[in-house]
């Protein structure tokens, strides 16, 4: 059964509410961070770890998440220390009262990291009004790719009742292009890795991107729950200052040699992944140095989530859902 929009909404928020009231807790101070990875993929604290740069913070793997909002979601009910996802999940998260504070961004768009919607060579989609009536293949819903669907409509003229008739459903990313290909959808929604694969074996073409959308800016952020903050400023401090030195040492460091290194740390772990894809790697796309968060880069989505109803005007502020006292780059001395 698909799953619309509203539906995921309204079931996300209910979760939520229930998370804001009866959320677990971590106990004790720790240098020990649990978390959950992506199969086939190297993050920042995993690539942080492996540098030396988180110094003495451990991180523990407790499996593979396959959206933000559930990594999220996992960190506010104490079930891992930390959790990454789009900046809007992250509003969302906190307009429902849940206890949580970004600390770090640690992905985003870039001019070598997007993400594009995608037809077959052969469809009739050729503009924004074409879209009405179709399927639209993402990861989640409620998230980045239903962001930019959405602003890619509003911008392009569509009425919210043509918007609504949009009709955005999940794949798995790893599914996606063979969906697009078998015409099980529409539109799907490829980056990076998956996206350069897919246009490598060709048949496929762009309708946009998130790039040519918005331009560079940081999408998403690390967040903990506000309790384990204040019983372990220094382990937050130490991951904030580790994770944005990695995300800068692979900026600076030749394309080639992370991929190398990624593909070390892949194989290291013996997680039964596939390393192949990694050599189609480009960049974190982050776009503050060391990771720093920015007010338009939460506010942006606050906007969004409000011309949607999802959130109620005025319930939430940037300055409410956000940190950059742990970053040493914010004071110049990253």
């Amino acid at each position: 059964m698909t799953t619309n929009r509203r539906q995921f909404l309204g079931l996300s928020l209910l979760g939520l509410a229930a998370t804001a009231v009866g959320c677990g807790t971590a106990t004790g101070a720790t240098k020990t961070l649990r978390y959950q990875g992506w199969a086939g993929q190297v993050t920042p604290p995993e690539l942080a770890a492996d540098l030396g740069f988180l110094q003495d913070v451990k991180l523990q793997w407790v499996g593979n998440t396959i959206s933000g909002p559930q990594d999220i979601q996992s960190a506010a009910t104490g079930q891992v220390d930390f959790g990454g996802a789009f900046n809007g999940a992250v509003v969302k998260l906190a307009a429902a009262n849940a206890p949580i504070t970004s600390v770090i961004s640690y992905y985003g768009v870039d001019k070598t990291a997007w993400n594009g919607f995608y037809v077959a060579d052969g469809s009739p989609i050729r503009s924004p009004r074409d879209l009405v009536g179709k399927k639209v293949g993402m990861n989640t819903l409620g998230a980045h790719s239903e962001a930019m669907l959405d602003i890619y409509l509003q911008r392009n003229g569509l009425a919210k009742d043509d918007i609504g008739k949009v009709e955005p459903v999940v794949v798995p990313p790893v599914n996606t292009e063979q969906s697009l290909r078998q015409g099980q959808i529409e539109v799907g929604v490829l980056g990076d890795i998956l996206r350069d694969k897919a246009l490598a074996r060709g048949g496929i073409r762009k309708l946009f991107d998130d790039y040519q959308l918005l331009g560079a800016f940081s999408a998403g952020t690390y967040v903990f729950r506000k309790d384990f903050v204040e019983r372990n400023p220094d382990t937050v401090r130490t991951f904030v200052a580790g994770v944005g030195k990695a995300i800068e040492w692979s900026k600076s460091t030749p394309r080639a040699a992370v991929i190398e290194r990624f593909t070390k740390i892949v194989s290291d772990r013996k997680r039964n992944e596939d390393p192949d894809a990694l050599k189609y790697w480009t960049s974190f796309g982050v776009a503050g140095p060391g990771g720093l968060i920015q007010d338009r880069e939460l506010q942006l989505w606050i906007d969004w989530l409000g011309s949607r109803g999802d959130v109620k005007p005025g319930s939430v502020k940037p300055a409410d859902l956000y940190t950059n006292r742990f970053n040493p780059h914010a004071n110049g001395k990253g």
